[in-house]
């Protein structure tokens, strides 16, 4: 993505993140709806439909028919702010998380009695905060929206009945839109950074299945790191009054890097009896890779950016992010009621990867527990309704930023999301 940036006034990376996102980071979950129900304790083991594409590659040699699995889940958060204060005047409501909601759909073709192929299209990150027009942080982070779609091919192979591996390729797009308050100086009235931009990476996943015991199954998941170079534009629209000599308007090509990180998903599915199953699961993530982001714009100088281009670091900007590795870990079960209906629950504790020092109102995340119900109506054998609904709790952050030109904004966070997911099977 080309942009340029103020230093402490916006950054990609810093955007790629949102607290109302049932994963570590701006990370997603949502690619089952299924897994949703027991909290994605059985993500790389279960394989019950589809979705295992994703969830592990390999658990696409127990699905012994052509089937399709799709689904939406649909995110409504809240954030309550306390301790507010601030160099600028402003109002603190919280609601920068809009209504959202994640599509996902699979597909997987049993060929013989060892190989399976599969196609899978879903979003592992991403994100949208919009803050009110006059939010007190404005400087630090106004809106952001930032959207990876990713499409996976994937073939599975069996070597007997206990032991098969999958591998898929990703081809990964990125794409967003960020915004942010610019206040100078120059003028006490507002002014916009905006940045767009978008670009395409490629990445893995590989997992292996085994059938431990008759009643035992483990799962073993990675999902690879994915590398970006994100190229596009960025303008800089100084506040009305901004004396021209000092700060003019301008659009700025530059490029920025960064890694999206990358994860292993271990977990067991444990059948206890015919009607019930026990599942537990862990996931390291490693965000450690987001030590800092540096931006490399082109063409600035005093010229084309005003007397305060140096003051406001146009040019090479690098911010200290200082994310740190990651777990999550989660425990579920399902009941099979009867042949049509099977009941779910799972319970979720969710690293975040921020820091004290470094969190910012894009990023303002913390420890998060989670908890999920789910439900599978199976009115035919080829048709199965899977729904869930999940709560999210954050503990109580706290957010210092202060930037070059002095402005400062501070708060405390508590955050909490509702999840509400909806999907189907269908086997032919």
């Amino acid at each position: 993505m080309k942009k340029v940036m103020l230093k402490s006034t916006i950054s990609l990376a810093v955007a790629l993140a949102s607290t109302q996102l049932f994963a570590s980071g701006f990370a997603l979950n949502e690619q089952s709806i299924s897994g949703m129900g027991t909290g994605f304790a059985g993500r790389s083991s279960a394989a019950d439909d589809a979705s295992t594409v994703f969830g592990n590659p390999a658990g696409m040699s127990r699905l012994k028919r052509q089937q399709v699995t799709g689904g939406m889940a649909a995110i409504d958060a809240s954030t309550d702010l306390k301790d507010t204060s601030g160099s600028r005047r402003g109002t603190n409501k919280g609601d920068m998380v809009p209504f959202t909601s994640v599509p996902m759909g699979f597909y997987v073709k049993p060929i013989d009695d060892q190989w399976a192929f599969g196609l899978g299209v879903y979003a592992p990150f991403g994100l949208i905060t919009d803050y009110e027009s006059n939010f007190q942080g404005r400087n630090f982070g106004s809106k952001s929206e930032v959207k990876v779609v990713t499409f996976q091919p994937t073939v599975s192979y069996a070597f007997n009945d206990k032991v098969s591996i999958g591998f898929g390729p990703t081809i990964n797009r990125i794409s967003g839109v960020l915004e942010s308050a610019l206040t100078t100086p120059a003028s006490p009235n507002d002014g916009r950074v905006q940045i767009k931009g978008d670009d395409v990476g490629y990445g893995y996943n590989i997992g292996v299945l085994v059938q431990a015991t008759d009643t035992t199954r483990v799962g073993l998941t990675y999902h690879s790191k994915v590398n970006y170079k994100l190229e596009g534009h960025t303008e800089v629209t100084p506040g009305a009054g901004t004396n021209p000599l000092l700060l003019k308007s301008n659009r700025y090509d530059a490029s920025l890097k960064i890694e999206t990180p990358e994860s292993y998903d271990l977990s067991v599915t444990q059948e206890l009896n015919d009607a019930w199953k026990l599942y537990a699961g862990t996931t390291w993530t490693r965000w450690s890779r987001l030590k800092d982001i540096t931006v490399n714009n082109e063409g600035v100088t005093a010229s084309s950016g005003g007397a305060l281009a140096p003051v406001l670091n146009l040019g090479t900007i690098k911010e200290e992010q200082n994310w740190h590795d990651t777990w999550a870990y989660a425990i579920g079960t399902s009941y099979q009621l009867n042949k049509q209906w099977t009941l779910r629950t799972g319970l979720t504790f969710d690293q975040a990867p921020t820091n004290n020092t470094d969190r910012s109102p894009r990023i303002p995340t913390g420890d998060r527990t989670i908890f999920s119900l789910g439900a599978g109506w199976s009115p035919t054998e080829d048709l199965t309704i899977d729904v869930a609904y999940s709560y999210l709790k954050e503990e109580k952050v706290n957010v210092n930023r202060k930037n070059a030109l002095g402005q400062t904004y501070n708060a405390e966070y508590e955050n909490s999301a509702n999840g509400f997911g909806v999907g189907a099977t269908y086997r032919f």
